[in-house]
């Protein structure tokens, strides 16, 4: 008899060592959740401002940008010197002629202008490589963000069971005390504490990586400490689907960029049929002679691009320019298609799981709930059994979890859509 008391007491022991150094961390996480709370608008602030990756992005645009200039301007003017008849030995200064000459290349008319417009275009494509970028951080960092929040929210039930299994643990000891309960429940109740600190670990290594995660978009280090995360709200969407496609078509930078992909091409084709008229070079000469008078001169020359042996390359950069228009307007159009298909798909894919979500909010978790309840009461007045009692608690922490990764997926999805169509569909960002 005074072995079983001893054993029973190192089991109460372990159990409010246990629960107690659990209690603590949880406190120590309550205090964080008050201290600081994670906002979700002011972190796409900064992925906005911070990010390595949109700041390469945006200096692509800036480097396409300065090519307009480039490509409009003329080639370099050329500045030159001839000498005639220079006696031998060699003597510049008695040399009969010197010749020299100012030159500059000038392309037929429009050549220039259309070279620029097709620079242009390339980086308007560009620019829309930033937005799509931007588009695809802030969905990006939405589900970084949502994935904390549910590592976070996992270590949370977890405390809560830690909690609940305490209480059970008392029940248990009083029910046997009173010589009403048997010691295998207090057994029982100690490996199920036991088997829910097993998961403490894993939990951990995966907040840990959803932090990294979130620090890696923001350009932190990956280890630096964050705030807690907030959790989503359901509400719905109200924008019609047609309008959804109407926004996409409208204002996805992806399709902008398709669009301008097709203008460009038809610059580079008007540019194509441009090269069968023929460039200039003109210059202006000073000619200063030896024990003679001195002169002015000028020339102009043209390039043949008409030509019979040379016109067939013009004819085939004609004929590539068209193709690529053709290539061009049909990547476009399937764009749309993809857009189209992808709201219709995204929204079925976020409905479904808000579905889910509302149907264990308002339904799996009361009557869980209900269960566990009726479960501990009925354990407390003799009427079930213990197994029953941590069956019901499991179900009712699975519960809370598929609750909560429903409403996560559901979050994923939306950060997806509104990606694709390109405008701010939750509330809460």
């Amino acid at each position: 008899m005074k072995r079983n008391r001893q054993h029973r007491c190192v089991i109460v022991a372990l159990v409010l060592v246990m629960f107690f150094s659990t209690g603590l961390l949880w406190a120590q996480d309550s205090d964080s959740v008050l201290r600081n709370r994670l906002v979700l608008p002011e972190l796409i602030q900064e992925v906005l401002a911070r990010n390595p990756e949109l700041a390469a992005t945006r200096k692509q645009w800036e480097a396409a940008t300065s090519r307009i200039a480039q490509v409009r301007s003329l080639d370099d003017p050329i500045l030159s010197l001839q000498l005639w008849n220079v006696p031998q030995p060699f003597n510049v200064a008695r040399t009969e002629n010197h010749i020299f000459g100012l030159s500059q290349n000038l392309p037929f008319p429009g050549k220039l202008g259309l070279k620029g417009e097709v620079a242009s275009r390339s980086a308007g494509m560009t620019e829309q490589a930033v937005h799509a970028k931007e588009r695809e951080l802030v969905a990006r960092l939405k589900q970084a963000y949502y994935d904390l929040f549910l590592t976070q929210k996992a270590v949370q039930i977890h405390h809560e069971q830690v909690e609940l299994l305490r209480q059970f643990v008392e029940i248990t000891h009083s029910k046997f005390r009173a010589g009403k309960g048997s010691q295998a429940d207090v057994l029982k109740a100690q490996v199920e504490l036991s088997l829910l600190f097993q998961h403490l670990p894993v939990l951990g290594q995966r907040r840990k990586t959803a932090e990294a995660m979130l620090n890696t978009l923001l350009d932190r280090d990956t280890s630096s400490p964050l705030g807690i995360a907030q959790e989503p709200s359901q509400a719905p969407i109200e924008t019609p689907l047609d309008d959804l496609h109407g926004f996409a078509l409208n204002d996805r930078p992806e399709i902008k960029a398709a669009e301008l992909d097709v203008q460009r091409s038809e610059q580079s084709r008007a540019l194509a049929q441009r090269q069968y008229y023929p460039d200039f070079n003109v210059a202006v000469q000073r000619f200063q002679n030896y024990q003679a008078n001195d002169g002015f001169g000028a020339y102009v020359a043209m390039s043949i691009p008409f030509a019979f042996w040379t016109k067939p390359k013009y004819d085939a950069g004609v004929q590539e320019a068209e193709a690529a228009v053709a290539v061009a307007q049909a990547q476009q159009h399937t764009l749309e298609n993809m857009t189209r298909f992808q709201i219709n798909d995204l929204l079925a894919k976020f409905q479904a799981t808000d579905q889910v979500a509302t149907l264990y909010r308002t339904t799996i978790l009361p009557q869980a709930e209900q269960s566990l309840e009726s479960a501990r009461v009925g354990y407390r007045a003799g009427k079930g059994g213990f197994l029953d009692l941590i069956d019901t608690q499991r179900a009712w922490r699975g519960f809370q979890l598929e609750y909560f990764k429903a409403l996560v997926d559901r979050q994923h999805r939306l950060a997806e859509l509104e990606q694709v169509v390109g405008i701010t569909l939750d509330r809460q960002s």
